[in-house]
């Protein structure tokens, strides 16, 4: 029997005033003018809860270029939902995070991309490091769980001891370290990205040091890069197997990734209501249980735990979404992550001119200066 998904991810907007090389979003991403109505949002909040959803994850693109985000945080409260809002903090004053709490939000999980300030300002493509400092002192003035998420990648690595003592004295619950997953502008700037492999060795000794002496104090959750993995992740879970993701225009997908992939057609909640996509959507089922697996999947032991690997993983490096993961060591297209692997330890130097969203679309509304984007109060 198929259990209900455990969370829904709402990607309310794709709108964002930050350019991080590392981002995930789509390289074709949803404009304003189709974006999810309040009253839209709301109505999938409440089918989430009756479907059995615990989690909302609300994200983008950045969710405070939302100006009705109060609004739709309520209305996730009032159906009985756990929030979490996921954000650069860009947008946020004292004032709206009051607004948010009291609305019914749970949980912060905040962005940083350095501990350096220009370095963080570079990888993130605006003057942003300073306001979000100033934003973690004041989530620590609410009852709400903090996360700090911390990307790193080749560029920031060999400083991780330091960004770790820079999270630290923002007094999160939880540190997030996750190496940049490599799909969406990240796919374009994998070069620049990667780590080597004795940085990553590195940086799992340093991990597995802050984690002993901050244990009882911040949890820390470490995501090491699919790229140097001996199996695959059972990405997001499996294919959908326990959350669903709503774009902004309402088409939902089992990751946000998934609609690179193509034959594949997604629903929209706005002429299917989210039971139906969940349970009877040919896109849903469609890498769900063993029957599509390949081998060495179909007869190795561990594909219940990793489910072949990443679908869309799959699709970008071998062009065919049935294949098995090449980041698994098994996988017959494995040598496609080794010869990228054998490229970055090399010794030749990393690309340093990266490729941002601001250069290939007409983001307008969106500034390297922070302080110049302005969203209306609520």
């Amino acid at each position: 029997m198929l259990p209900n998904p455990l969370a829904l991810i709402a990607e309310i907007t794709h709108r964002c005033p930050l350019h991080c090389v590392y981002c995930s979003n789509p390289l074709q991403m949803a404009s304003a003018k189709s974006e999810f109505s309040t009253e839209e949002w709301i109505r999938v909040f409440e089918q989430a809860a009756k479907l059995g959803v615990l989690h909302l994850h609300l994200t983008g693109g950045e969710p405070l270029a939302r100006t009705d985000l109060t609004e739709l945080i309520a209305g996730a409260h009032a159906a009985g939902l756990y929030i979490n809002l996921i954000t650069s903090g860009i947008g946020l004053s004292e004032a709206r995070l009051a607004a948010l709490v009291e609305a019914g939000l749970d949980h912060i999980q905040l962005s940083f991309q350095d501990s350096r300030e220009d370095a963080a300002n570079w990888i993130a493509g605006a003057r942003a490091h300073a306001h979000k400092i100033e934003l973690a002192r004041a989530i620590r003035k609410h009852r709400v769980a903090f996360t700090v998420n911390l990307v790193v990648h080749r560029q920031n690595l060999d400083h991780l001891e330091e960004m770790i003592s820079f999270i630290e004295q923002l007094q999160p619950d939880r540190m997030e370290i996750a190496h940049a997953q490599y799909y969406g502008w990240a796919l374009k700037n994998r070069r620049m990205l990667i780590p080597t492999r004795e940085q990553l060795d590195r940086a799992m000794k340093t991990v597995a040091e802050a984690e002993k002496r901050l244990a009882g104090k911040i949890r820390i959750d470490s995501v090491v890069p699919d790229y140097y993995a001996r199996y695959p992740k059972a990405c997001m879970g499996g294919w959908g197997r326990r959350l669903i993701l709503i774009e902004p225009s309402g088409k939902a997908l089992p990751c946000h990734a998934a609609g690179i992939i193509p034959g594949l057609e997604f629903d929209n909640v706005r002429d299917r209501s989210l039971e139906w996509i969940w349970r009877e959507s040919p896109a849903f089922r469609r890498f769900r249980g063993e029957e599509w697996m390949p081998e060495p999947c179909r007869s190795c032991e561990r594909r219940t735990e990793d489910f072949g690997g990443c679908r869309c993983q799959a699709f970008l490096l071998t062009a065919d979404a049935n294949a098995t993961d090449p980041a698994c060591s098994l996988a017959p297209a494995h040598h496609v992550v080794e010869s990228v692997l054998l490229e970055v330890n090399s010794g030749a130097p990393a690309v340093s001119q990266p490729v941002r969203a601001s250069s290939l679309h007409d983001l307008q509304a969106q500034t390297a200066d922070v302080w110049s984007y302005r969203m209306s109060p609520e």
